[in-house]
């Protein structure tokens, strides 16, 4: 018998949640050894049947697939009194319960914390939401775009009078499932010490404002105003030349040079004598724009050659084609490979993060919906003859299912 050395090797999470911020924490505590149960309807969660950038598989999704590897799948009719049966038999058993509902439903469902933990009291409960448990804004929609425009980060880089881009991430729904991640690893380490299981509650409105830790106390705390120039500098707190630049040949990032050396690297006299903490916010578009014109002249590769031997922070500006195949990219495995039962080869964002004793490992792709109620239902007791009359019943999904979204 192989011993699972991963961190959180014996530990059940119970994963009510859909979409994104909560598949992806519930994700992540599966690669570190927990044996996470992803609870979902008899046909499957929402997101098997949304495909983000229309990608789709064989039988999983892609945006499926990429939020849920190393889970079990359990597919039961929470409508039911013999579905919420399930599920409280399986938190009994749990040590962290998960979901994101809409405010009011797990009560509703007879899953809402209060509940839970009188059938187990050290449960460590973590409730997702978009902008929190109550208050004005409880009951709108909390939407990763939504949540970026509300939250004020949009408005830190780009030119004035010019529309707010988006990041190019799902930001808050990424941000957030960090934040519900580390909040369960503290959690999980409070219990340890005191044997005490908690309500925890994370939501998105919170988690992205957080994250601005730096930019926020610059306003609240410097008094500094939030105030975009006319060239697209990268971020209105950073002191110019700060951004992307166009070469002949494409693009590169650049930020925080000595303003005397940059000069000499790109052949503009009118920075010598120039200091970058004063002048690179006193002159800040006038510096953009010079910076702008210059690097237009020559390729990418010549720029960052000159300007890496200069000592000058630049980079390259990568799609995600340049990313996968970069040399440290490669040399970092930042990129895990293995082979999915319906989904074939998979290549995917492997971990953050590495340990030399106990590392994170791949034991399962995504799931089908309900390929694992059987099993699961079995390790809780449940009969054979009491599983089949269950699927009967259409309480529970006890075998792979294709997903069909018509």
């Amino acid at each position: 018998m192989t011993i699972d050395s991963r961190i959180l090797s014996g530990y059940r999470v119970i994963d009510c949640s859909i979409a994104m911020a909560g598949p992806f924490a519930a994700q992540r505590l599966g690669d570190l050894g927990a044996d996470v149960v992803k609870v979902e309807p008899p046909r499957g969660e929402w997101q098997r049947f949304a495909a983000a950038g229309g990608a789709q598989g064989n039988q999983i999704n892609v945006s499926f697939l990429s939020l849920n590897r190393n889970k079990r799948s359990v597919a039961v009719d929470l409508k039911s009194e013999s579905g919420k049966q399930v599920v409280r038999d399986l938190v009994a058993t749990a040590d962290v319960f998960l979901q994101n509902y809409r405010p009011g439903v797990a009560a509703r469902l007879g899953l809402d914390y209060d509940t839970l933990r009188e059938l187990n009291p050290s449960l460590v409960y973590v409730s997702m939401s978009g902008y929190g448990e109550d208050g004005p804004y409880r009951d709108r929609p909390g939407q990763d775009l939504l949540l970026q425009a509300m939250s004020g980060a949009m408005l830190s880089a780009g030119r004035a009078g010019e529309p707010p881009t988006p990041a190019g991430q799902f930001l808050a729904d990424a941000v957030t499932a960090s934040a519900a991640f580390e909040a369960v690893l503290a959690a999980l380490l409070h219990r340890e010490r005191t044997g005490e299981g908690q309500l925890v509650t994370v939501n998105m409105l919170d988690a992205l404002t957080t994250l601005q830790m730096q930019e926020l106390s610059v306003h609240t705390v410097g008094g500094v105003a939030q105030e975009r120039g006319s060239e697209p500098n990268a971020h209105v707190y950073i002191r110019a030349p700060y951004g992307v630049f166009a070469t002949s040949d494409g693009y590169i990032a650049l930020g925080f040079a000595d303003l005397g050396t940059l000069g000499e690297v790109i052949g503009e006299p009118d920075f010598a004598g120039l200091d970058a903490e004063e002048h690179g916010w006193s002159h800040r578009d006038e510096l953009y724009a010079k910076t702008a014109a210059a690097l237009a002249h020559r390729t990418s590769a010549e720029w960052l050659d000159a300007l890496l031997a200069a000592g000058i922070w630049a980079g390259p500006v990568y799609g995600y084609a340049d990313l996968v195949d970069d040399p440290q990219v490669i040399h970092n495995g930042t990129f895990v490979e293995y082979d999915h039962p319906t989904e074939g080869h998979i290549k995917t964002p492997g971990f953050p993060y590495k340990f030399s004793r106990t590392p994170a490992r791949i034991e399962r792709g995504a799931p089908l919906t309900g390929e694992h109620t059987d099993e699961i239902l079995a390790e809780l007791g449940y009969s054979d003859e009491r599983i089949h009359a269950l699927s009967d019943e259409g309480v529970v999904t006890v075998r792979p299912v294709p997903v069909d979204a018509s």
